[in-house]
C-alpha cells in the first residue's frame, strides 16, 4: 500500500508540479488574488506591498545563504567525504541504501540544515555510483526528507531568534523582556522526542517505498561523468611562488582557526549556551576552515558551494514579495486568525502547527514566516493564557513540515543531483503525511498538558 501510494504521488508530481521558479511566481499570483478577495486592500495596495517586500529580507536571506554555503563547504572536506564513502559502503542493496540516506540526512539536518541538505545529497550520489538497481530520485528524496525536522534542530531560525537578545524578530522578548534559551525550545522533551521519532522512523518509511524493479530510474552515465569530485583538495605547485606558499600555508590557517576558537570560548563562557543564528554560522565557518586544513582548499570549497545557493538567491526576493503581500495587506493575520478562531487552549498548538504549514507554502523561510506569523501567535497565546514559547515552536514545526511539498529549499540538493523537484516530490509527499501525523499527535499532547 505504501509503495502504491508513493507511486501515485510520484506520478502526480512528475506530471503537474511546475519548476520551482514558476511555482514561486504562481504563488505570487495566488497571494495577490487572495489578498484582493479577503482583505480591503485594493489592487495598487497589493502591488506596492509586493514591490516593497521583494528586497525587504535581504539581510536574513544572506544569513540563510551563509548557513547553506558554510554547511556545504564543510561537507566537501576530505574528512567528511571519507566518512560518506564509508557509510555508502553499507548501502549494499536498494532498500538499505534509502534507509541509510534518510537516517543520516535527518541526523545532519538536526545539527545544521545547510550541512544536512548537502550531506544527504552527496551520500545519495555516492551510493548511486555503487549500488545497482536503486532508484536515483528515491535516494535524493531520502536525502531531502531529513530536512523535515530541521527547525527542531540547533540551526532552527525561530528558536535561535528567540535566544537572540534585542533582535527585532524576538517578539517574546518584546512582551516579557526576556530571551528564551535553546534549553527551553530545542532541547525540551516535547521537541526532542518527536524529532528523534521521525529521524528513526523515516528509514522504515523509505524501506516500504522503494519502487518495483521495472520502475527504477538509475543515475545516468552522463550525470556521473559531469559530476565534480566530492573532495576539495588543491595540490601545491612543485615550485610555488611566495603567494602560493601563503595560499597553502597550514600555519596561517590554524592561527586563524585559533582566533575563531578563542572567540567561541569567550562567547560560551560569558553568555552560557547561547546559540543564535550568527553563532551557528560562525561555528560551521570555523569548522570548515579546520577540516580543509589550508586556506586555498576552503576557498575552493566555498566557490563550489556558492553555486548551490543560486536558486535561493533568485527566489528569495520573490518570497519576500509574497511576504510583503501577506503582511502589508493583512492577509497573514486573516489566515492565522482562521486557525485561532477555531482553537481552544487544548487544540491551539495543533492548529498553529497546521496554520504555519499553510503559510509556509507562501513564505518558505523560517525567519520570514516568523515575521509574518510571530506577532499573531504571541498575541493569541497571551489572550488564551498559554505558553508563548511552545506556541512559537509550533510555528517552527509547521514551517519545516510543508517543505516536503514546497520545492524552494530542495534547490541546492536538486542542483547537486541534476534532477527537478517533480522527480522527488512524490516520495517527499509521503514524508509529509507521516511527519504530519507524528507532529499533530505531539502538538495535541502539548495542548493537553502531557509535556
Amino acid at each position: 500500500m505504501i509503495r502504491r501510494l508513493a507511486s501515485f504521488f510520484t506520478y502526480i508530481m512528475r506530471h503537474y508540479l511546475p519548476d520551482a521558479f514558476l511555482f514561486a511566481i504562481l504563488l505570487t499570483f495566488l497571494s495577490g488574488i487572495l489578498a484582493l478577495i479577503f482583505t480591503d486592500a485594493g489592487f495598487m495596495k497589493m502591488i506596492t506591498t509586493w514591490g516593497n517586500g521583494i528586497y525587504g529580507i535581504i539581510a536574513f536571506a544572506f544569513q540563510m545563504i551563509l548557513i547553506l554555503v558554510t554547511g556545504h563547504a564543510l561537507a566537501l572536506s576530505p574528512a567528511v567525504n571519507r566518512i560518506l564513502v564509508w557509510i555508502a559502503g553499507k548501502g549494499s542493496n536498494p532498500v538499505r541504501a534509502g534507509m541509510i540516506v534518510a537516517f543520516v540526512a535527518g541526523i545532519c539536518c538536526f545539527l545544521s540544515w545547510g550541512f544536512g541538505l548537502i550531506v544527504g545529497g552527496l551520500l545519495a550520489l555516492e551510493i548511486a555510483k555503487r549500488t545497482k538497481k536503486v532508484d536515483y530520485p528515491y535516494l535524493i528524496a531520502a536525502g531531502y526528507s531529513g530536512f523535515v525536522i530541521w527547525h527542531m534542530g540547533i540551526s532552527g531560525s525561530i528558536p535561535l531568534l528567540l535566544a537572540t537578545a534585542k533582535s527585532p524578530q524576538n517578539f517574546i522578548e518584546k512582551v516579557t523582556g526576556m530571551t528564551v534559551p535553546v534549553s527551553q525550545t530545542i532541547f525540551q522533551p516535547y521537541n526532542l522526542i518527536p524529532a528523534l521519532l521521525i529521524i528513526f522512523t523515516l528509514p522504515v518509511l523509505f524501506a516500504l517505498m522503494h519502487p518495483k524493479e521495472e520502475e527504477v530510474v538509475s543515475i545516468s552515465k552522463e550525470r556521473l561523468d559531469q559530476m565534480e569530485s566530492d573532495i576539495v583538495a588543491v595540490e601545491k605547485p612543485a615550485n610555488p611562488t611566495l603567494a602560493e606558499r601563503i595560499d597553502h600555508s597550514h600555519i596561517i590557517n590554524y592561527i586563524f582557526v585559533a582566533m575563531g576558537l578563542v572567540y567561541l570560548y569567550w562567547h560560551f563562557s560569558t553568555k552560557g549556551f547561547d546559540l543564535n543564528l550568527n553563532i551557528v554560522i560562525f561555528i560551521f565557518f570555523i569548522a570548515g576552515v579546520i577540516f580543509h586544513s589550508k586556506p586555498v582548499n576552503y576557498i575552493a570549497a566555498v566557490n563550489t558551494a556558492i553555486k548551490g545557493a543560486g536558486g535561493i538567491a533568485l527566489q528569495f526576493p520573490l518570497y519576500g514579495g509574497i511576504q510583503g503581500i501577506l503582511i502589508g495587506t493583512g492577509l497573514a493575520k486573516i489566515i492565522a486568525g482562521w486557525f485561532v478562531a477555531i482553537s481552544s487552549p487544548e487544540t491551539f498548538y495543533m492548529f498553529q502547527f497546521w496554520g504555519a504549514g499553510l503559510i509556509n507554502m507562501f513564505v518558505p523561510s523560517g525567519g520570514g514566516q516568523w515575521v509574518v506569523q510571530g506577532p499573531i501567535t504571541i498575541e493569541a497565546a497571551r489572550l488564551l493564557d498559554i505558553d508563548m514559547t511552545k506556541s512559537a515552536m509550533m510555528v517552527a514545526w509547521g514551517d519545516q513540515w510543508t517543505n516536503m511539498i514546497q520545492p524552494f529549499w530542495a534547490l541546492p540538493l536538486l542542483g547537486l543531483a541534476g534532477l527537478s523537484a517533480r522527480e522527488i516530490m512524490g516520495y517527499t509527499t509521503m514524508t509529509l503525511l507521516w511527519a504530519g501525523i507524528v507532529l499533530s499527535a505531539f502538538a495535541l499532547m502539548v495542548g493537553f498538558g502531557v509535556f
